[in-house]
């Protein structure tokens, strides 16, 4: 495990994705697995081609000199429609009154910013993205709800992601994507991949479901 930074933040993910490019082309075969995070890469070696000491030297290497990537360069960019309305995003009402303003002004900050992709985990294409306006982050739910659907769009302190699968969850869910973000007929089954990045787009109603999305709605949390 690989540990580069000691605190979250944006500015990691180009320094990140330029450390597992090196890794990638000085570890070649021997390499099984890289595993991105917020701060740390996690490599997984074949242990019976490579020693723990050249192990160490190959990350010595690749570290050694290393410049960010170009935001262009780090991954793909994404938009994703959403539909965000109170029947599919239960907690954007009181989300709106925790922030001290309209949800309209909540899409609009939701909205406003790229949001580079950290890292994915918890489900499969599962991206946990970030950072959201300080002003419309919010604490996940006290009591976890035990479906959420697919495609459920949420926010927990300040990061943000979209639920690929129905799961259980305790984000604060605030509208809704049409589009599958996990597809095992896709190659690397996530759309999402850690260094890409991803902005939001309002849509309305009639255009969510011309996308397929499912306009099935759910009870706020008691």
């Amino acid at each position: 495990m690989l540990r580069l930074f000691d605190v979250i933040d944006e500015a990691n993910m180009p320094w990140l994705m330029a450390a597992a490019e090196r890794l990638h082309t000085d570890f070649g075969a021997q390499l099984i697995d890289m595993v991105p995070s917020y701060t740390t890469l996690m490599l997984h070696y074949d242990g019976l081609q490579l020693s723990e000491a050249q192990a160490r030297e190959y990350v010595l290497q690749a570290l050694t000199g290393l410049q960010p990537l170009a935001i262009d360069d780090s991954g793909q960019r994404h938009e994703l429609p959403v539909w965000y309305h109170p029947s599919v995003g239960p907690d954007l009402e009181a989300l709106a009154q925790r922030a001290g303003c309209s949800t309209a002004q909540v899409i609009e900050r939701h909205c406003s910013r790229d949001y580079p992709v950290f890292t994915l985990g918890f489900a499969p294409g599962f991206g946990y993205m970030g950072l959201v306006d300080p002003s419309i982050a919010a604490p996940r739910l006290a009591t976890p709800r035990q479906r959420v659907p697919q495609g459920s769009v949420g926010i927990a302190e300040r990061q943000t992601a979209v639920y690929p699968l129905v799961s259980p969850g305790g984000w604060n869910l605030i509208g809704r994507c049409p589009l599958a973000l996990f597809d095992r007929e896709r190659e690397g089954y996530s759309l999402l991949k850690p260094g890409d990045r991803v902005r939001f787009v309002s849509v309305d109603h009639a255009e969510f479901l011309r996308l397929g999305g499912d306009d099935a709605s759910m009870e706020p949390n008691p």
